[in-house]
């Protein structure tokens, strides 16, 4: 694997180490100690996949707060996506700032996000398929969202949204629910707001 630093500290892109031969290639999506050697969480107590009919589709922006934050793993098996993390880290000199990556099957590119980071993406076309590798079990009082379209945030989707879910449509605006961001979200040691 090949462990590469974002913009932002914290996310990270892991690219695959083929070894070819005649019969195509071999490669390591995951490694505990590869990871733990980054810096990065390791541990996955779910998988989950989710498959979309249509590009355009929009799942997002998703978060979980203390006491069950949890970091993902997150790729694209089948078609493409524009996958964005934004840092809500309290005190992290980047907070709201973000990054997008384009995962596909063909470029065969994961995205880690780290815990205190909002997720989601845009399926680029029909029938993408994204595999997620979980730190933590799914925990719906501690899930949080962003609005995906909020103008403080600015992010640049690569398409008109086709399909968002009602819940993904109706998260608030960062200028309206600032303060709610850090409900559950503890400051990191050393962090000053």
């Amino acid at each position: 694997m090949i462990i590469s630093k974002t913009a932002i500290n914290g996310p990270a892109i892991i690219d695959l180490e083929q070894r070819s031969d005649h019969r195509g290639f071999f490669a390591r999506t995951f490694c505990v100690d590869e990871f733990t050697e980054a810096g990065l969480i390791a541990s996955v107590e779910q998988c989950n996949l989710s498959y979309n009919h249509r590009a355009g589709t929009l799942r997002g922006m998703h978060f979980q707060v203390f006491p069950h934050p949890e970091a993902k793993l997150v790729r694209c098996i089948a078609g493409a996506i524009v996958d964005i993390v934004v840092d809500l880290r309290p005190g992290s000199p980047t907070r709201f700032e973000h990054v997008a990556v384009e995962l596909s099957a063909e470029n065969r590119r994961a995205l880690y996000v780290p815990p205190y980071f909002a997720h989601g993406y845009q399926t680029l076309v029909d029938g993408a398929e994204v595999l997620y590798q979980v730190s933590g079990s799914y925990a719906p009082e501690a899930e949080r969202g962003l609005c995906w379209h909020d103008p403080g945030l600015g992010l640049d989707w690569p398409l008109p949204v086709t399909v968002v879910s009602p819940k993904d449509a109706s998260w608030e605006l960062l200028a309206e629910r600032d303060h709610q961001l850090l409900d559950g979200m503890p400051e990191p040691a050393g962090a000053s707001r």
